[in-house]
């Protein structure tokens, strides 16, 4: 069972481009384009961010990076969430990446098209500073975090699912590959993509599974996953998770002072 979260859907005014028009994607509905729910029963202590753009493919636009940074910093404080999913609203996609990328490839996210050419040089640069940071508040979350890939992962969208620890990938969806970082930026870079089976056998998600009828696969097994991890104690996988994550970053260190 699903209960809502209020106040992490009572978000406060996005951050805009001076010069911006409103591009809120779901303005007319008033509906939020990230949308926080903590399961409740058995399944207490699993939160989902659900990603709601249908109109943009999800795409990392201003609303939708504010909407989803605020979500994290109120999430982050939240003792109770012991693992977070992210997963997507809109049927076939994930998330399609930031808008710079997008528009390029998906031509239904024509509002992103508008929000671009509405910003400057300088504006550009602090929204992609911006999304630097998203990512880096996914990667850091204290909670563990599974990615549920049911569908296209493009360019920011791979990285916002890199930046979470597992990730699950429906069968027949399509997403970039990723093999050692130059290759990674590589293809962030040109949108090249290979299917979730070769996703798997190339160590870029944890598990693959064929999609049903619903689109929905991939979030099963993430769900089943999180049922996993949740009657583990929250402490130990936290601390494991920050012990893993600075023993990378020790070992990145260690690396380039030997080069």
């Amino acid at each position: 069972m699903l209960r809502a979260l209020p106040r992490a859907l009572r978000l406060s005014r996005p951050w805009r481009s001076p010069g911006a028009r409103d591009c809120a994607s779901n303005a007319k509905t008033g509906t939020p384009e990230i949308q926080v729910h903590a399961l409740t029963g058995p399944d207490k202590g699993i939160t989902e961010v659900l990603m709601n753009r249908p109109h943009a493919r999800n795409a990392l636009g201003n609303v939708f990076v504010s909407e989803l940074l605020e979500a994290l910093a109120q999430l982050r404080e939240d003792q109770q969430v012991r693992v977070l999913i992210f997963r997507s609203a809109v049927k076939g996609v994930f998330c399609a990446g930031h808008f710079i990328v997008v528009t390029r490839s998906l031509p239904s996210a024509g509002a992103d098209l508008k929000e671009r050419e509405q910003m400057s040089a300088v504006e550009v640069g602090i929204f992609v500073q911006r999304l630097r940071g998203l990512m880096s508040e996914i990667a850091a979350f204290p909670a563990p975090t599974i990615a549920a890939m049911d569908g296209f992962a493009l360019g920011g969208g791979l990285e916002l699912a890199l930046a979470c620890d597992l990730r699950i990938a429906g069968g027949t969806q399509r997403l970039p590959r990723c093999l050692g970082v130059a290759l990674a930026k590589e293809l962030i870079f040109t949108g090249r993509r290979v299917n979730g089976m070769q996703a798997h056998e190339l160590g870029l998600v944890n598990h693959a599974v064929a999609q049903n009828e619903e689109g929905n696969a991939a979030y099963h097994r993430a769900l089943a996953l999180a049922q996993e991890i949740l009657p583990q104690a929250p402490i130990a996988v936290r601390l494991g998770k920050v012990a893993i994550d600075r023993g990378m970053e020790d070992s990145q260190y260690r690396g380039l002072a030997q080069c």
